[in-house]
Order: structure tokens, then sequence, then C-alpha cells
């Protein structure tokens, strides 16, 4: 017996023991167990032995895609580590140090510490982590890559000659010319301030800023597609690693809805369907799972602001006390929503922006027009302020481009817009003493006589629409998409530096001029040349180039600094006073619109693609199968 071996004891009978040595030993027996009990659940590394006495917790497979896939995204709790892949690291949706950055644009505001540093990728690496992280697998998708490219009508890059057999032509030195900008404001970007969302030229340094919610490496991503569209392999590598390496998710901040969606959607959307890379799928349904708390409103209206960590939404303080959306804002979701629903396979995207339209559809217009500002609770429109410019603007963009996008089959969008655009040109519509059409501000019945850069996007816009307009419309569309465009270049003509200003009036006897300092500004916007691209395209009159390469000549005169390109404090000083920014827009759209402006049709051909507001190009969705299109 044991007993029998354990010192000090002596059996009163073959079979027991005296009093005071039970005693004892039960004594010395409790201890022993609670010891026991002791290491086995306080001690660190226990978990092993727990398991064999407390019933496990069972986790399914695929949770993570079950809940996302309900239109459930998880919360920063149940995500996973990052675990970086041995060659290609892919996406981490978890650092919660990343800080983000912001700027001014379409909507109102138009607007770096990379999060998740390299080296962890390189040690994971060299601990053989496993190649695809967890996140990675548990996005399912029914999307045919391969069937969507051969459906396209052109080769996505167009059908270019052999350069070494064709003597370079002007129009290829001028596009070369427009690459070489582009590759020097990445590579500034890269040098002084990789991960952040956007450079400093002057102080060569990254800015953070806070409109995107602690998101990080906002000019990364604007910039993907337009890296892939100069062949610029190398700089779209770098690109594409750091989107792998350290483009976090998990972040707590307040975002914009609309600059999160147009900038980070739209360039994840687009480098997608450009290589077919599920690292950028899965990251834009991932972040729009977390946009969809902007939407919870009596009215499914959303709100201008979400908070990534309580999933709570506010509207915009300035915006009527805060009590207002913003038309250009929650009316530039369509595009986007619908796409993330293709490849997710989630309709919960697609019901959100499509009860958005049912609103405004069914909502009474003054004189058929959209005010700025719609309560998100009521639906009620909070003030008759109309523009075409900021606040407005791309919402009617995006009616004509859903159309396009539909492959002309969403007649909903078509009748909206022109019954939009017939709207504005009877209420909003002005032609100055001088001769030049100009879109107006709208307030109440009473008119603004003025125009902002943003509103210049608007000659490329009508003309884009007006092939599908009635026939007896078509060509006077045409010439008014030319009229507006040329007042436009006027305002750039018109300064010193032939860069436009932010606004320009039209009264006192001045024309297509800014009036106050406060308006006279360039922060490197593309609106006028994406107008001189859709025009080109659409007429090939050699005057667009022509403007087109004025522009090009003063940016490299006024913005270009040694570190990267800068706007300027005013258009009408020769001697320019840098703002110290290089927006991301700058690389994502005006440097895009400028190379295809002296590119061929066929290069991102209209035929396949349609823009949104940040120049990110989404498929149109062509159901047949008689694309020609491979490359």
């Amino acid at each position: 017996m044991l007993m029998r071996k354990v010192p000090g004891f002596v059996p009163a009978s073959p079979w027991g023991l005296r009093l005071p040595q039970k005693f004892l030993f039960l004594l010395f027996l409790s201890g022993l167990v609670t010891l026991c009990f002791g290491a086995l659940f306080l001690l660190p590394n226990s978990s092993r032995l727990k398991r064999l006495f407390l019933a496990p917790r069972t986790q399914q497979p695929g949770l993570e895609a079950v809940a996302q896939v309900a239109g459930h995204p998880l919360t920063r709790e149940q995500e996973s580590p990052p675990n970086p892949a041995p060659a290609a690291p892919a996406p981490g949706e978890d650092d919660p140090r990343s800080q983000a950055s912001p700027r001014r644009r379409k909507g109102w505001l138009r607007r770096t510490r990379p999060t998740g540093p390299r080296e962890e990728a390189t040690a994971a690496r060299g601990s053989g982590a496993t190649a695809l992280r967890p996140q990675e697998g548990s996005i399912p998708s029914s999307f045919d890559f391969n069937a969507f490219r051969s459906r396209l009508r052109h080769p996505v890059l167009g059908t270019r000659a052999d350069k070494s057999k064709e003597p370079q032509s002007l129009v290829q030195s001028q596009r070369e010319k427009i690459k070489e900008m582009m590759q020097f404001a990445w590579q500034s970007y890269k040098r002084y301030a990789m991960g952040k969302n956007e450079l400093r030229p002057l102080t060569r340094d990254g800015y953070e800023g806070n409109m995107f919610g602690g998101l990080s490496g906002a000019t990364v991503i604007d910039s993907l597609d337009t890296l892939y569209l100069m062949e610029l392999k190398e700089e779209f590598q770098e690109a594409k690693a750091w989107v792998e390496e350290s483009f976090h998710l998990n972040v707590s901040g307040e975002a914009s809805l609309f600059e999160v969606n147009i900038r980070y959607i739209g360039g994840l959307l687009s480098a997608f369907y450009l290589t077919g890379e599920e690292v950028f799928r899965i990251k834009a349904i991932k972040l729009g799972e977390k946009l969809l708390p902007a939407f919870d409103t009596p009215t499914g209206i959303p709100k201008g602001v979400v908070n990534f960590k309580s999933g709570s939404n506010r509207s915009w303080g300035w915006a009527m006390a805060g009590s207002s959306s913003i038309l250009a804002e929650f009316g530039s979701l369509h595009l986007e929503f619908l796409h993330l629903t293709q490849l997710s396979g989630n309709q919960v995207f697609a019901e959100k922006v499509r009860n958005i339209r049912k609103v405004l559809r069914d909502i009474d217009k003054p004189f058929g027009l959209y005010p700025n500002f719609l309560s998100p609770v009521s639906g009620n429109w909070m003030q008759h302020h109309v523009s075409v410019g900021g606040l407005g603007d791309s919402f009617y963009e995006y009616l004509i481009k859903s159309w396009l996008m539909s492959a002309k089959t969403d007649m909903e969008a078509k009748d909206m817009y022109y019954e939009a655009l017939e709207a504005i040109e009877t209420h909003l519509l002005n032609v100055s003493p001088g001769g030049l059409t100009y879109i107006a501000e709208w307030r109440g019945g009473i008119l603004d006589h003025k125009m902002g850069h943003l509103a210049c996007f608007s000659g490329g816009m009508i003309a884009l629409g007006a092939e599908d307009a009635k026939e007896e419309k078509r060509a006077h569309y045409r010439e008014l998409a030319a009229q507006i465009t040329k007042t436009c270049h006027e305002s750039y003509a018109r300064s010193d530096t032939k860069l436009g200003p932010e606004a320009f009036w039209f009264n006192s006897g001045r024309e297509a001029v800014a009036t106050q300092t406060s308006e006279s500004y360039y922060i490197l916007r593309p609106e006028v040349v994406e107008s001189y691209m859709y025009l080109w395209r659409q007429t090939h009159d050699p005057i667009y180039r022509e403007w087109g390469w004025e522009v090009v000549m003063a940016l490299e005169k006024y913005c270009r600094t040694e570190a990267g390109f800068s706007g300027i404090q005013d258009v009408y000083s020769k001697v320019p006073d840098h703002d110290n920014k290089q927006q991301t827009f700058f690389l994502a759209e005006t440097l895009k619109y400028l190379y295809l402006l002296f590119s061929e049709d066929d290069m991102l051909s209209l035929e396949d693609w349609v823009f949104n507001t940040e120049a990110h190009p989404l498929p149109v969705s062509h159901s047949d199968g008689s694309g020609r299109g491979r490359a």
C-alpha cells in the first residue's frame, strides 16, 4: 500500500491508521490537491491542461466569413492579429496605432507613419508563417475574373504599337513627360512620407489628418491604378506590397463616409479589376463593412461621419447645425457599393444605395432641382441651396455613370439624370455679357453668379451623357459641354500662372476670375483636365490637348518643388506661395486624366469603364461574351 511507504506512518492494523496519523495524512493530501489545481489554472502556458477539465470553446472555421457575408462586420476584438505571409504578406486588419489623414474635395472636403512595420513581415517570413492569413480565405466569391476580362471590348491598356519600331511622336513625348511627373510625385512621397496619407513637400514629411478614421496610406491607395496604367511596374509593386503588409483596418477614429468610399474603396476596387489580386478585393469588402453603420438612420440616408470604434454615426457639425446629410456625399456611393455586392455576394451594399435612390426619386424637388442638404431623420430638404459644384456635384455625375455602368439598363438613373440636367439648364445656366457659359448657384430662387473649380467637371459629364439624350438634344448637349469647358479654360487663361482659382465670378464687369484672395488658391485639382479628356475623346479637337499641355507646363513651373508637387495660394501671383500639400487626388485624378488625354481612346476605353469621382476606373457590367480585350 502507498501509505506503508510514507515515513513516519505506522499502521495500527493492516488496514488502518491511528487518529493523529489520519489527521496529518489528510492535511498533507489536501495541500497536494490545492497545489496541483493552482498550477493547472494559474501558471502560464497551461491551456492544454485546462482542456482536460474545461469544456472547449467551439469555433467554427470560417466564422468571420459568415458574419461578414451576413452584413455584420466583426468588431475590433474579433479581428485576428496580423500574420504576414512568407513571400507576399496578405492584408492585416488590425493595427490600432495607425492614424488618419484628410483633405478637401467633392462633397465639401477635398480635401504617416506606416502601421504594421515591414520589419514584422520580414520576421514572419523568417519564422515560416503561413502563406495566407485567416482573413484572406474568409470572404468567398463567385466572381470569375477571367470571364470578366473576356467580356471587355478592348484591352485594358489599349492596343499599343511596338515603340521600338516607331519614331517618337510629339504626343508620345508629352505622355512620357506626364509619366515622369507621376514617377517623381510617387518617389517623393515614398522617400519622405511612405504610409502617411499625404506628402508635405516643403517640410519633407507626411501628413495624416483626421478625415479617414485612423486609416493610413491614402496616397498609396489613390495611386495604385495610375501606377498600373502608366506601366510604372516597380512603383506599383511597392504600393501593392505596402497594402499587403501595412494597410490595417482595425482603426478606431471618426471617418468621412464619402472620402473613404471614393478614395480607399474606389482605389482598391479598381486595383482588383485591373490586376485580379485578391488582397485588393478583400480589403475593399472589409472596409465597406466598416462604413455600414453610417446608414443606421430612420430614412436609410447615411450620415456623413462614421465612428469605426463604436459604430456610431453623426452629421457634420457645419451641415445645418449637424442636422443634415450632404447630397454629393450620400449621392456618390452607388457605383462602389454595387461593385462591393458583386465581389462579395453580400446584397446589403446594393440595398443601401438603392434605398437612397428611392428616397431621392420620391421626394418633392423644388423646380426639379436637388438641394444640397437633406435630413437623414425626416427625409426632408433642409435648405434650398443648389449647386453643381461643391456639396452637389458628384451626385449628378453618379446618375449618368450608373446608367453607363449598368450597360445602359438602369433606366431610373438615366431618367433622373436628364430630368435634373433639364432643371439645371432652366434655372442655373447663364451666359455672361462676354459670352461665357456658366452654371450659377441657386439659393431659393436667387442666383450667385459664380462657378467653383469643382463644377468644372460638368463639361465632361454633359459630354459623356450627350450620346444617350433624346436625339434632338444630342447636338445641343455636345455644344453645351464644349462651352462650359471653354469657360473653365478661361478661368485658367486669365490667371498669371495659367492655373485656375478655387472659384470665379461673373459680376461687376469681371468674368471668370476670383474676386477675393480666399478663392484664389489652386490645390492641384483635376476637374478642368477631366473635362478636357472627355471632350477630346468625343471630338478629337486638338484644342483640348493644347489646353491640357498648358496645364502640364504650369504645374511644372509653379507647383513642382524639389520634393514633390504642391498647391499654391494665389494663382494671380507669378511668385508661388506653396501650400505644402501634395494632394492624393493629384496622383489619382489630375495626372491620370492628363495621361489619358494624350493616349489612344482604347486605353481604359469608355465602352468598358466608368471613372468614379476620384478617377478610379470601374468596369461596365457587360453581360455577353462578345468582348475582345484580354490584356
